[in-house]
């Protein structure tokens, strides 16, 4: 399953330098977890300052 990035996102970037896949990129100034790269591993949730990033 697939995380996905909500709409609290403050763009800081911090889980995009974590993600071991490097699923996660900017898009329109939001960031985005590509669900065909994402392996679940849930480091970028852990590392999200604002808690913006859930389970799909």
């Amino acid at each position: 399953m697939a995380y996905k990035i909500t709409d609290d996102c403050t763009n800081c970037g911090a889980c995009e330098a974590e993600c071991p896949v490097e699923a996660i990129s900017e898009k329109d100034d939001h960031r985005w977890i590509d669900p065909d790269q994402c392996t679940s591993c849930g480091t970028c949730a852990e590392v999200c300052p604002v808690e913006a990033i859930l389970a799909d």
